[in-house]
């Protein structure tokens, strides 16, 4: 009778188990939707799939199909070591890409090692030291491999790190990150301007609506930098409209280069560019601001031989819930474009800042 009575209770716990997961993963399918900022969708992965198999660190591998067809290390977080981020790429072609495709299951080193022996993607595996490896499929594509960590705890009896329970969870898990992943890199393209590969006017728009609301609701400052090449046309009149793609292509790469990875930078339209710096200050925004316009002052620009000078003319407006409370979007941005329109106004090739004066809150310019 005892051993019925465990049995029984075994039977109820794993059944509570089983809807406590179920509802987990509803949480987790609602996190991954609610997101188009594809950095903040990766964190949420890997920060879900540690806390559900308590694991003290894990990672994503996203397919790059735009620049190089390979798979980048894009998210790694390690509670025990926050700040030991690596640039690891794994090729398309690998073996290892074709295995995890085909096997369809969660998996641990040995059995990749010994599947794919040849696989350039075990050394790297090896410098992470996962113990397991999961495939994020949709129909049977391949979006990204996602890796845990070292556990918490095990099962000291059998040594087994994971049961088959928790290897399908994960993989209900990764099911779940391939589709947010494949929906965000379909908004990441319809919103990517391709000469350029800065985002453009409308998700820049987007995103620092949502950003302001978080500045307001936080207190914190957030920035705008608007920017404009001088003179644009003469490139375009001068040496051809190639000359004048050169010309976007290199300003729109040095302006990337200047930011950090939580920037956003976008082709506002034309030769106007807009960028956004979250939790940036009024003196930290204009430090960004004329770093940019003196790398482009002294680069190089050389198209068929024929070297250019290519200037840009900046505006500056900060957000501040006390001295610039604007609640709009386009506020913030027409404070940024009368600041430009002074650079210009005054000789161009110049940072000039907006005060909040300058632009009424309706976003009418200031008598």
């Amino acid at each position: 009778m005892a051993k019925r009575t465990c049995k029984k209770d075994d039977s109820i716990a794993q059944y509570e188990r089983r809807i406590y997961d179920l509802e987990q993963l509803i949480d987790i399918a609602r996190s991954f939707s609610s997101t188009i900022d594809t950095n903040t969708l990766l964190e949420s992965i890997v920060f879900s799939c540690m806390a559900q198999l308590h694991v003290a660190d894990a990672g994503i591998f996203v397919l790059d199909s735009l620049n190089s067809d390979n798979f980048i290390l894009k998210t790694k977080q390690n509670i025990m070591d926050p700040n030991n981020d690596k640039n690891y790429q794994i090729a398309y072609s690998d073996p290892a890409v074709s295995f995890l495709t085909e096997n369809k299951n969660s998996i641990t080193m040995d059995v990749l090692q010994k599947n794919c022996p040849d696989s350039a993607a075990i050394k790297i595996f090896q410098a992470l030291n996962p113990t397991l490896i999961v495939p994020l499929l949709q129909k049977n594509h391949l979006s990204g491999i996602l890796f845990l960590g070292e556990r918490f705890y095990f099962d000291a009896e059998t040594g087994i790190d994971y049961t088959e329970y928790e290897k399908n969870l994960v993989l209900s898990i990764g099911s779940l990150a391939a589709i947010a992943i494949n929906n965000a890199t379909l908004i990441e393209r319809s919103s990517t301007d391709m000469m350029t590969q800065l985002k453009l006017k409308y998700f820049f728009f987007n995103v620092l609506t949502e950003k302001l609301d978080n500045a307001m609701s936080e207190k914190k400052p957030l920035s705008v930098i608007m920017f404009d090449i001088d003179f644009f046309k003469h490139f375009n009149d001068t040496y051809g409209h190639e000359c004048g793609d050169y010309v976007l292509k290199q300003v729109a790469f040095l302006i990337k280069q200047n930011l950090r990875e939580e920037d956003l930078a976008s082709r506002y339209g034309g030769e106007e560019f807009t960028v956004l710096l979250n939790e940036a200050t009024k003196d930290a925004a204009i430090a960004v601001a004329e770093r940019i316009r003196s790398c482009i002052e002294n680069h190089d620009f050389v198209f068929n031989n024929q070297h250019m000078h290519v200037t840009i003319s900046c505006g500056v407006a900060v957000f501040d819930h006390e001295s610039n409370p604007v609640t709009i979007a386009k506020q913030l941005v027409n404070q940024a474009d009368q600041g430009l329109y002074m650079s210009k106004h005054n000789g161009r090739n110049r940072v000039t800042y907006a005060p909040p004066s300058l632009v009424s809150l309706d976003g009418e310019e200031s008598k």
